[in-house]
């Protein structure tokens, strides 16, 4: 048995009349981010970060931004495409952290329901899933308020 572990990072503009979702969870009342598919920036890390943990290629590489069968697609329908191409690897997931970088909007009340998002696509306990969200105190673009970044992490096993 071993254990690998992998990182990823992900950032999209907002977008007037876009949905925004983040975390496998619909925000109402904010614009959206600009995106080839949903655009779910949280989502979008996390899957970078399973795919990166089993030596697997990038979410641009396995899902191409150029291609009309990812257009506006739900990320959560990606979350569990990747995790099936990680356990056909031989791996399964132990656990997902991911940080949520954005001055707007204010994330406190969705983030119970991002986990249990996040641990549906998974297919994994919510118990599994941390996420969390901070500002970068008026720096950046995320402080400019220009769009919205995330990192995560997600530890594997083989099987």
């Amino acid at each position: 048995m071993s254990f690998r572990v992998g990182h990823g990072y992900d950032v999209h503009r907002f977008e007037e009349g876009r949905p925004l979702w983040l975390g496998g969870v619909h925000i109402k009342d904010h614009p959206g981010l600009a995106g080839h598919s949903d655009a779910d920036v949280v989502i979008h890390a996390i899957i970078d970060a399973i795919l990166g943990a089993a030596g697997l290629p990038d979410i641009g590489t396995v899902f191409p931004d150029n291609t009309d069968e990812f257009k506006d697609i739900s990320s959560s329908i990606l979350l569990s495409r990747a995790v099936s191409l990680v356990s056909e690897s031989g791996y399964k997931i132990i656990n997902i952290d991911a940080t949520i970088i954005a001055q707007t909007p204010k994330l406190a009340p969705y983030i119970a329901d991002m986990r249990e998002a996040v641990a549906s696509a998974a297919g994994i306990s919510p118990r599994d899933v941390n996420i969390k969200a901070t500002t970068e105190e008026g720096l950046g673009f995320t402080g400019a308020r220009l769009g919205i970044a995330a990192h995560a992490v997600c530890l594997i096993e083989s099987l």
